[in-house]
């Protein structure tokens, strides 16, 4: 019966602990990605993704953020968290 018990309670904590992760991934990826731009924001001048240089458009929808007031616009959702590493390297390309 105890083996019963401790198989129960390990498979419960591995659940909690991997709906904790599935959270933080989930805040990480909404906190780069904003579902609007806000009017405020620069319009992104370039045709090209600042990340890759691939043409906007050319892989689907392209994938939207505002970086301190600038629209960032990327050819896929993949080159965001490039660009988050090292912002000052890309937004280079912008002057």
């Amino acid at each position: 019966m105890k083996s019963v018990i401790s198989t129960f309670a390990i498979a419960a904590l591995s659940l909690v602990v991997c709906k904790a992760e599935t959270i933080a991934t989930t805040s990480q990826v909404a906190a780069t990605s904003p579902a609007t731009t806000p009017s405020s924001a620069k319009l992104y001048p370039l045709d090209t993704c600042l990340v890759s240089g691939e043409k906007i458009g050319e892989m689907g929808k392209p994938f939207e953020i505002v970086h301190e007031g600038q629209q960032i616009k990327f050819c896929c959702k993949n080159c965001a968290p490039k660009f988050a590493k090292d912002p000052a390297k890309y937004l280079s390309k912008l002057k």
